[in-house]
């Protein structure tokens, strides 16, 4: 009984999301974070897909754009925005880890909002144990390949698509682009054989090679390859034999959309993108 009446507390006065499209806006002590959301029709039991905008910062478009994901995998699509003011590049696709010359606490990564965000979710929907999975692309998928190098989502898979750069399980690289230069217990090897643990999925389209106006073409950031496609089957490769060569568990994944270039609505939508996922869709 006495857990009842906790669980009635927690939930009282919550309406969950409405059905269809909506905007709702959480408030986390002084940062509002408004999410765009999309509820299917017939949307009973099925998992949390929160989906990550890229550089341009449209919540909006991205989650206009996974309606054919809700549907499909049968999910509560949830598309957060980090807007540039409050959360610059180094605090959303470098995920916050860093200040200018000093590690953040904990507390200040950008990735520990996913875990406010899910818990407000769940808690909307009265559904604390709803399973969670992730999905980023470009600059999201930045965000989410950094997240994931030191933030546990409990995420059943953490999707990062078409990222420009990303984090390599290495210290001969400085963070953003390695482990190099961090504080020490950051570039731990515990720290680095929990990265290679984690449900990660490099989600990458077979024609992601443009050097475009967004991508990093620094000499720094072409050690990983010069496009998002070679930079991305690169950083598989070094994750699987780090893993191999030291007996390490691996989750990570590799997956190729076939035909696809630099567009998260063809790679959201791309039959691929289930396997990416993990998720069953619906018949």
């Amino acid at each position: 009984m006495h857990v009842l009446m906790m669980m009635s507390l927690l939930f009282a006065d919550v309406e969950p999301l409405p059905i269809g499209k909506s905007v709702v806006d959480v408030q986390f002590g002084e940062v509002s974070i408004p999410l765009y959301t999309y509820k299917p029709a017939d949307y009973s039991d099925g998992p949390l897909l929160m989906v990550f905008h890229g550089v341009l910062r449209n919540a909006d478009e991205y989650r206009d754009d996974s309606v054919e994901m809700g549907n499909r995998f049968g999910a509560l699509i949830v598309a957060p925005k980090f807007d540039d003011t409050t959360f610059p590049k180094r605090k959303y696709q470098f995920g916050g880890i860093m200040r200018e010359v000093e590690a953040a606490p904990p507390e200040e990564w950008t990735g520990e909002y996913i875990n406010r965000i899910a818990k407000e979710i769940r808690r909307r929907e009265a559904r604390l144990e709803m399973p969670l999975y992730l999905i980023g692309h470009s600059g999201g998928g930045q965000f989410l390949m950094r997240t994931t190098g030191f933030v546990n989502t409990g995420a059943k898979r953490i999707v990062a698509a078409n990222p420009g750069t990303l984090l390599f399980p290495s210290r001969s690289a400085e963070f953003p682009l390695g482990f190099g230069q961090l504080p020490q217990h950051l570039q731990s090897d515990d720290q680095m054989k929990a990265f290679l643990a984690q449900p990660l999925t490099l989600y990458l389209g077979s024609k992601d090679i443009e050097r475009d106006e967004y991508l990093d073409v620094t000499p720094a950031a072409d050690v990983q390859g010069l496009t998002r496609f070679e930079r991305g089957q690169n950083a598989f490769k070094a994750a699987k034999k780090l893993a191999d060569d030291r007996q390490w568990p691996f989750g990570w994944k590799l997956v190729i959309a076939g035909d696809v270039e630099h567009d998260h609505t063809k790679m959201f939508n791309d039959p691929h993108c289930a396997d990416a996922l993990g998720l069953p869709q619906k018949k």
